[in-house]
């Protein structure tokens, strides 16, 4: 009888995978069959973003989630190169106003050392409302419903779509008010809040008399920022306000672009200020409250995360304009419409990278980064040199897109050394031999698979200033030929060094080998050949590198104390602006003197006054000169070698439409559009069962299992006869 069991459960088998293969969709799929044909975007992470809250979050996984979310005054054009500045909540760009000491009027083009104060004066848009959201739900006789909640009232509610009544209401200036002020409330710690208090007029005073008033309050009652007045932020009417900072600070309208300035409902604040909510995670932390294209109604940090179409979104349409070749690339075949295009956004947790691309090669995520892994399997170089997909990923669609980070890292130099630093001209020398020597086009292709541009300057691609072409090259490390930047010869560098003091690489005082120590936080076997390769650099030279390693701890106080001579940094724009990347060469910014981010230590008087001069103004023909001047002196000086702006490389499926890099912009999603119906045939055709091996298994267990049914039957027979 067994025999016959295990024949009965292979035919069970078989027919039961038969039914599996009729049912709608690849055996394989990650999501239920009902959502085949809906607009639901479809992305991982990897860990959950620590903070939500547009007053503290700061990380790139953070702004993934609420700049879909929050919305700022202004946002960067989607497709404007250099990166520019929009109107997002604002109804247009902010008026700016300039007085001097005692409150008069200045015009837009006073001295800058005449403006005592600038007022940034804000229009928003009419009509915008918040999502739909608990804290607003209200009872007929307008009181709120949910702000004194208790644990039986709370029942078995987990997120705030599980409230029975939800409300809305319009946005206004108050809001924007009311969040700045949150930026100093003593509870929280924004990142950016001694940034600020600089900056905007009152802050710093507003922040110690909050926090005298929190602590003779206490922690238990809600803290309400409404009542008390701030003197750089008020309010002008329903829907303007105006903020006064000092001086003349154009920087200060990139960061009305960043969730730090969206606006926050006070009734958001109080309802999530609830203990019983607190308890259940039911955080700003957790669930944001914004007026955005998309809202979160799911926060599983084990599963997923699900943003949906916010159905209060007013109305925003996909651009007109763009860069020449924009029209051509069908990047605008959507202008004038309404935004957002998709329904809903679903990030999976992946903790591994292999999971996640077989997945995206499956059809199952939308795009995808390119790992180390998979880097081989995705990309190959053509005879220039060029990035191209691979055959494989090219007959599935799949398109590339590339994009320089507006960042830079760095060779140091701590100009405080007595080897290596200082303006002398051997000194100079010294560091132009070993920025020549440094083959960054080398490292990029060996440690980046070819994703980073060498750096010819302080600015990447993108920033105002920055330069391409014959103009735009270092020439003291490089010279254009055949229409390209070419590094200068290991012999151009070996004079440099002798006429620098070190004929060979030798020190004329012992004789013996220049000795230069390099300080890292790298460890373990990967870094281990990059350390050999900037070994291998210097001794081109004939010099010799020690190479000092710590843990990271450790070299950052080697780094504040100065105590280093030769360090790798880097740094990633807050905003687009010149004035964000030449502030890390300004004196007064020095690591050692002062704490700020001059890591080098550098100080050149020269270089200091024209920064002063570029740093505030607005990007005209006289700021472009500047910027040409202060390229040179750093370039000819050589504080740094200039090591590589990082590129990177993304990969998009043929059914996402609208794709454009944008490094500073993190709310893409809503001008992307997909197309459910070619993506579910897709999936289709690249997840087709296998079915041969079964049935081999299937005819092998049958032939296995054949002999002895056979012997079997015939003995039952046999039984039988012996019976009758």
């Amino acid at each position: 009888m067994k025999f016959m069991r295990m024949f009965y459960f292979l035919v069970w088998t078989i027919l039961s995978l038969t039914l599996l293969a009729a049912c709608e969709g690849p055996l394989n799929s990650p999501y239920p069959a009902s959502e085949k044909y809906q607009n639901i975007y479809y992305s991982s992470f990897s860990e959950r973003p620590k903070h939500l809250d547009p007053a503290v979050a700061y990380s790139s996984d953070e702004y993934r989630l609420i700049a879909q979310i929050y919305e700022p005054p202004l946002q960067y054009h989607y497709l404007k190169r250099p990166y520019a500045l929009a109107p997002l909540a604002a109804a247009n760009m902010p008026e700016v106003n300039y007085y001097d000491a005692q409150g008069k009027p200045l015009p837009a083009d006073a001295p800058v050392g005449s403006i005592a104060f600038s007022e940034y004066i804000i229009t928003i848009q009419k009509g915008i409302r918040f999502q739909p959201h608990p804290a607003f739900a209200k009872n007929k006789r307008g009181i709120l419903l949910y702000h004194r909640l208790t644990r039986d009232l709370l029942g078995d509610i987990r997120t705030p779509m599980d409230f029975p009544n939800l409300g809305t209401r319009e946005l206004t200036a108050k809001d924007f008010i009311y969040q700045i002020k949150r930026l100093v409330h003593p509870q929280l710690h924004s990142p950016i809040a001694g940034l600020m208090k600089q900056h905007i007029v009152g802050l710093a005073e507003f922040a110690d008399a909050m926090a005298m008033r929190y602590e003779q309050e206490g922690s238990d009652a809600f803290f309400d920022l409404r009542p008390y007045p701030l003197k750089g932020a008020k309010q002008i009417d329903r829907y303007r306000y105006s903020i006064k900072i000092h001086g003349k600070y154009p920087q200060f309208s990139y960061w009305l672009a960043m969730p730090f300035f969206a606006p926050m409902p006070w009734e958001a604040d109080r309802f999530y200020d609830q203990a019983v909510l607190k308890e259940r995670n039911l955080t700003l932390d957790w669930y944001p409250v914004g007026t955005g294209p998309y809202m979160l109604v799911e926060n599983n940090p084990n599963r997923r995360m699900v943003l949906k179409k916010n159905p209060n979104f007013h109305l925003e349409t996909y651009p007109h304009e763009g860069e020449p070749q924009d029209r051509d690339k069908g990047l605008l075949a959507d202008a004038g419409k309404p935004m957002p295009f998709i329904d809903e956004v679903k990030y999976i947790l992946e903790r591994e990278s292999i999971p996640a691309w077989n997945k995206f090669l499956q059809g199952y995520y939308e795009a995808s980064g390119i790992g180390s892994d998979s880097f081989e399997q995705a990309i190959r170089f053509g005879n220039q040199g060029q990035a191209e997909l691979t055959d494989t990923l090219k007959e599935k669609g799949i398109r590339l897109e590339t994009a320089v980070a507006p960042s830079i890292f760095y060779l140091g130099f701590n100009m405080l050394d007595p080897v290596v630093g200082g303006l002398a001209e051997n000194k100079k020398k010294l560091r132009q031999a070993i920025s020549i020597a440094i083959d960054y086009e080398e490292y990029i292709s060996i440690f980046m698979n070819g994703r980073g541009v060498a750096a010819q300057g302080v600015l990447p691609p993108g920033i105002f200033g920055y330069r391409s072409g014959p103009q735009g090259i270092n020439p003291y490390v490089y010279r254009w030929e055949n229409n390209r930047p070419v590094r200068k010869s290991i012999e151009e560098a070996r004079r440099l060094l002798t006429e620098a003091g070190y004929p060979g690489g030798r020190d004329p005082k012992s004789g013996q080998p220049l000795l230069l120590y390099f300080d890292t936080s790298a460890s373990g076997p990967d870094e281990k050949a990059r350390l050999n390769w900037y070994r291998k650099q210097f001794e081109k030279l004939g010099i010799q590198l020690v190479i000092r390693a710590t843990d990271y701890n450790r070299f950052r106080q080697k780094i504040r104390t100065g105590n280093t001579q030769i360090f790798m940094w880097g740094w990633n724009a807050d905003y687009p602006d010149p004035e964000n990347f030449f502030f890390l060469l300004y004196s007064a910014n020095g690591k050692v003197k002062y704490g700020g981010e001059n890591a080098a230590n550098y100080e050149n008087p020269v270089f200091d006054k024209l920064f002063l001069q570029m740093r505030n103004m607005d990007n005209t023909k006289e700021r472009l000169a500047l910027i040409a001047k202060l390229q040179d002196i750093v370039r000819r000086d050589a504080p740094w070698v200039f090591g590589f702006h990082p590129k990177s490389f993304s990969l998009y499926h043929q059914w996402l439409h609208n794709v454009k890099p944008n490094m500073m912009a993190n709310n893409a999603l809503k001008y992307m559009r997909l197309e459910p119906l070619p993506r579910a045939t897709l999936r289709e055709l690249w997840n087709q069962p296998v079915w041969w091996p079964l049935g081999l298994l299937f005819a092998f267990l049958v032939l296995a299992v054949l002999p002895a049914y056979l012997s079997y039957r015939r003995r039952m027979q046999a039984k039988a006869l012996e019976n009758e």
